[in-house]
C-alpha cells in the first residue's frame, strides 16, 4: 500500500489492496522507538506480537505471554504511529475457552493499549471467537497454518498445508473469512497450497514463510535486522546486521571510557 498520501490504514485499505494487486507490509514492533521508524517507512502494519516472549521477555516459547505482558508493549506502538495500523496479539490462554472470554480479552485490548485490530490463532475451532470480536466492532486478524501457540501439538516448528493437509488449510481458511476476519495470515505454508488460499479468499493473505504468492508479507522484525542470535528461520531475508553494529558501538563506548577518551573537552559543561 504504498500511497504516501494515506493518513492512516484502515481495514478498507487491506480490501482494497488486494483487489488491485497492491502488496501489503507488515512488521512485529513491540516499542515506540521501532514503530515510529516503521511508520516512517511506510509499513502498512505492525503487528505487536506474542513473538515479545521470545524478543522482549527471553522465554523459549511465545506460551508464557500474557494479556498483561503484551498491553504496555501495544500501548507504546500504538501510541508512537500516525499512519500504520497496529493489531495486537491475543496470547495463548486468552480466547480458547470460547467466545466470551475472547471477546473479553479483545476489549481490554481496544480500551487499554487503543491498538486497531486484534489477532488470533487458528481456524475452524476459532470461528466462534473471531464471530464474536467482529460483531462487536473489532476487526480480526486471523493466523492459520503453523500457529505458534499450538507447536506442542503440531510437533513443533513443522510446515503445514502439505499434501492432503491442504484440505485443513483452505476450511481453516474459508471458516475464517466467514467468521468476519479482514486479512488472515498463513505461516510456514508451502507457496503453491498458499497461492490456493490466496485465490480461494476474498480477504488478503498475510504471508510469514508462505511464499510470493500472498497479498502481503509480514516479519518479525528483530529477524531479518540481524538481532537475533543463532539460527533465523529459511524464508527470512536478512536485511541488516545490527546485532553486529551494536556490538561494535559497544564495544568502542567500553574502550572509550576505559581509556579516558570519553567525556572530551567537547562533551562536557563549562561554568
Amino acid at each position: 500500500m504504498a500511497d504516501e498520501a494515506l493518513k492512516r490504514v484502515r481495514t478498507r485499505h487491506f480490501q482494497r489492496a488486494k483487489e488491485n494487486g497492491i502488496k501489503i507490509t507488515g512488521l512485529t514492533s513491540y516499542d515506540q522507538l521501532t514503530a515510529g521508524i516503521f511508520d516512517e517507512a511506510g509499513i502498512d502494519f505492525l503487528l505487536v506480537g506474542d513473538s515479545a516472549g521470545n524478543n522482549v521477555y527471553g522465554y523459549d516459547t511465545t506460551l508464557p505471554v500474557t494479556i498483561d505482558d503484551l498491553i504496555p508493549l501495544a500501548r507504546a506502538v500504538a501510541g508512537a504511529v500516525k499512519r500504520a495500523f497496529v493489531v495486537a496479539d491475543m496470547p495463548f490462554g486468552s480466547y480458547e475457552t470460547g467466545p466470551d472470554e475472547a471477546l473479553h480479552t479483545a476489549f481490554r485490548f481496544m480500551k487499554e493499549t487503543a491498538a486497531h485490530a486484534v489477532k488470533l490463532e487458528g481456524g475452524v475451532r476459532s470461528a466462534e471467537q473471531i464471530r464474536r470480536i467482529v460483531s462487536a466492532g473489532i476487526p480480526v486478524m486471523a493466523h492459520i497454518g503453523f500457529t505458534p501457540q499450538s507447536e506442542h501439538g503440531l510437533g513443533g516448528h513443522v510446515i503445514q498445508g502439505r499434501g492432503e493437509q491442504v484440505e485443513q488449510l483452505l476450511a481453516d481458511a474459508r471458516a475464517v473469512q466467514d467468521a468476519g476476519a479482514f486479512a488472515v495470515v498463513l505461516e510456514m505454508v508451502p507457496a503453491e497450497a498458499a497461492a490456493r488460499v490466496t485465490a480461494e479468499l476474498r480477504i488478503p493473505t498475510i504471508g510469514v514463510g508462505a511464499g510470493p504468492h500472498v497479498d502481503g508479507q509480514l516479519l518479525v522484525w528483530t529477524d531479518w535486522a540481524g538481532f537475533t542470535k543463532g539460527r533465523i528461520p529459511k524464508f527470512v531475508k536478512q536485511y541488516a546486521n545490527l546485532r553486529q553494529t551494536l556490538t561494535d558501538a559497544v564495544s568502542a563506548y567500553r574502550t572509550d571510557v576505559e581509556a579516558g577518551s570519553y567525556p572530551g573537552p567537547e562533551h562536557s559543561y563549562e561554568d
